[in-house]
């Protein structure tokens, strides 16, 4: 998971992707960086840490420019945390390009051997996000006529991405000379918006990962972009669009709106709010069916994200909800801190129980999903520790028992609580006197009920199916082997600052 932006405005955008970022700074928080583009020479800063700590104003002023990109950024499996490979990343052969990904590769090593090969590139570090820019580099150079390219050319050198690539990819980027591209894979996994915002100087553009940051911006969020499709907007503000995949299949990340997005954005016509709505809704219904006579006496939400669907869930059931945890919103997401042991310790100084809202009573907690039960774990033994007589557990998510290949961190099954335990099992380890998991067709209909239009989705972590279908054992097994092997490591230098040169465009890397 990380945050992309782009944008091609009529003033400076240093400031605009600045808070774009924080904006979207609950997709990735252990990378950010910019870069802008002022005529031929692009200006970059990135590094490691939050978006607030790797930016100071002496950087800000040196991201001169009326076109830019930013990314916010969490390693997947087997990545590198240093700071080389914080995105955007670039290449100058055979145009200037910087590329923010958000998504996985699957067939990377693929790539990179081609890469070297045949294409006679070199990838300097272990990230895909790399790779697919040095196809995308290939891709251009090999549509180009006399290294001139067109929003024609353009295209059929996304077209080349998307025959090449497998895996989830949202993709922008910025090309010297020419402008402004976005393009998301053919199934749409990972989602990729775009709006616009009318000036007295023209139209502005801005694509990004959520709605979110367009309504925070100022901008109107025009449409999804679609899968297989790719858009330019070119030095003057011109805006061309065009599907470069003919094997499209419509298949967003379900887990987007259980977890990964923020409740106000809006994803492929979807509020991520009333998704979670829908969630409480039908999950209150298999606790009735289940649970017959129940003795709840409260549903309070662990923070934030279950909160919609433990409001609609106590509304169904007709009980009490009530706000049983201060959260400390300066400690970042426990589901993307390094480490379990860093995971566990972060719990109690994120979280903070109302002690009158467990005293005696028998509560029913509503997480948004349980991945690895660390936090669940500590999060019960608080609530009883906070009185309870009973603490009930309830999932708005099918129990995770798969690991995820498409940009999300959870990759091997020996740290899914669920891989390999019946329910009851998995109440046990937690601590909980009882646990609810939503269906996985309950959770995919509380998606539908809100768009019926979309009919398919990626959920490989609760059902074991890979849609790309080129997701094997061996794969799975080298993920695990990866993550294990102590391969992340921290770079010194938390940040870089660079000015690229980019009148040479033509010159071999």
């Amino acid at each position: 998971m990380c945050g992309i932006l782009g944008i091609v405005a009529k003033s400076p955008v240093n400031q605009v992707l600045y808070d774009g970022l924080l904006v979207l700074q609950h997709r990735g928080q252990d990378a950010a960086g910019i870069v802008t583009s002022e005529g031929s020479v692009f200006h970059m800063h990135k590094g490691n840490g939050l978006v607030r700590d790797v930016f100071r104003t002496r950087n800000m002023r040196s991201l001169q420019g009326n076109m830019g990109i930013g990314h916010v950024r969490y390693p997947t499996a087997g990545s590198s945390e240093s700071a080389a490979e914080a995105q955007p990343f670039y290449v100058n052969s055979p145009f200037g390009i910087v590329l923010g990904h958000n998504g996985n590769l699957t067939n990377s090593d693929q790539l990179k051997d081609e890469l070297f090969r045949q294409d006679l590139r070199h990838v300097n570090t272990n990230s895909d996000s790399e790779v697919l820019l040095n196809v995308l580099a290939h891709e251009l150079q090999e549509s180009s006529f006399n290294y001139n390219l067109s929003p024609e050319t353009i295209f059929e050198a996304v077209s080349g991405v998307h025959r090449r690539c497998r895996g989830a990819y949202a993709v922008v980027a910025l090309i010297s000379g020419y402008g402004m591209l976005a393009f998301r894979d053919p199934h749409g996994i990972r989602p990729l918006v775009f709006g616009t915002n009318q000036t007295a100087e023209g139209i502005e553009y801005l694509v990004a990962s959520e709605s979110v940051a367009l309504d925070t911006l100022g901008f109107k969020l025009i449409r999804d972009v679609a899968p297989g499709e790719a858009i330019f907007i070119d030095m003057d503000g011109n805006f061309y669009s065009r599907s470069c995949s003919g094997q499209v299949n419509h298949h967003p990340c379900i887990f987007e709106y259980v977890y990964l997005a923020r409740p106000d954005s809006v994803i492929d016509g979807i509020s991520v709010y009333e998704a979670r709505l829908r969630m409480g809704e039908n999950l209150a219904d298999k606790i009735r069916d289940t649970m017959g006579d129940h003795d709840i006496d409260v549903v309070i939400p662990i923070p934030d994200s279950s909160r919609p669907s433990a409001l609609q869930l106590a509304n169904r059931l007709g009980i009490d909800f009530r706000e049983g945890f201060v959260k400390n919103r300066y400690i970042g997401r426990t589901f993307i801190m390094p480490g379990q042991a860093m995971r566990k310790k972060s719990v109690r100084q994120k979280l903070n129980a109302i002690g009158v809202e467990f005293k005696g009573k028998n509560v029913m907690l509503v997480a948004d999903s349980i991945v690895r039960g660390t936090t669940s774990r500590e999060i019960v033994q608080m609530a009883r520790e906070a009185g309870a007589l009973k603490v009930y557990f309830a999932s708005a998510a099918p129990p995770v028992r798969f690991p995820n290949v498409y940009g999300i961190d959870m990759p091997t099954r020996s740290e899914l609580i669920a891989t390999g335990r019946t329910d009851d099992e998995i109440a046990y380890e937690i601590g909980a006197h009882r646990l609810i998991y939503q269906d996985l067709e309950s959770l995919k209909k509380s998606v539908q009920q809100v768009n019926p239009g979309l009919c398919n989705f990626e959920s490989s972590c609760f059902d074991g199916r890979y849609i790309t279908g080129d997701v094997t054992q061996h794969y799975l097994d080298n993920m695990e082997t990866l993550r294990g092997s102590g391969k992340k490591s921290r770079d010194p230098e938390s940040s870089t600052s660079t000015q690229l040169d980019l009148n040479l465009v033509n010159a071999e890397e």
